[in-house]
């Protein structure tokens, strides 16, 4: 029977400025020999905010020049516009969660919280621009319209952006 061998835990540190999960490596013995460093994205930087707007841009684009969008804003009901926002953020989190904080989320509820806001508002104004850029969203004729097309396009812009926000 061999010696119980106890490794000691893994802790976060900040290294270069970002967090990062540090784990011992340790031989037979128990030794520690080495350490693996595992980076850590668990706060929202501004490296961040311009992985998120990049991602946003990415399909902001196609879908504002499609026709069926812009319909889609004028023609749906209240409650269905309201529930694709809510959708959205409920998709940002749900994969921000999975993604960064299903292990330490604990301590960083705020980053979290942040992150999925912070998307979601990244995709309305990137959205909101290129509408308005494109003369889509009729400012100051129909502000209701407006924001319901720019909720239409926000819901895959947010999810490129999220996805964009993965890439280290």
């Amino acid at each position: 029977m061999e010696p119980k061998v106890e490794i000691k835990k893994t802790t976060i540190n900040r290294i270069g400025g970002y967090l990062h999960r540090v784990v011992p490596i340790a031989d037979k013995s128990g030794d520690i020999i080495s350490y693996a460093l595992k980076p850590l994205m668990l706060e929202f930087k501004p490296r961040d905010i311009m992985q998120v707007a990049v991602g946003c841009t990415i399909l902001t684009v196609p879908v504002a020049l499609t026709e069926e969008a812009w319909n889609l804003g004028e023609f749906l009901p209240n409650l269905n516009i309201a529930l694709v926002a809510l959708f959205s953020i409920l998709m940002i989190s749900v994969f921000v969660y999975f993604n960064f904080y299903k292990v330490t989320l604990k301590g960083y509820i705020s980053e979290f919280i942040k992150r999925i806001i912070g998307t979601y508002l990244i995709s309305l104004i990137i959205s909101g621009v290129i509408l308005t850029l494109l003369e889509k969203c009729p400012w100051g004729i129909d502000n209701a319209l407006a924001i319901r097309r720019i909720v239409i396009v926000a819901y895959p812009a947010a999810m490129s952006g999220t996805l964009s926000d993965t890439i280290k």
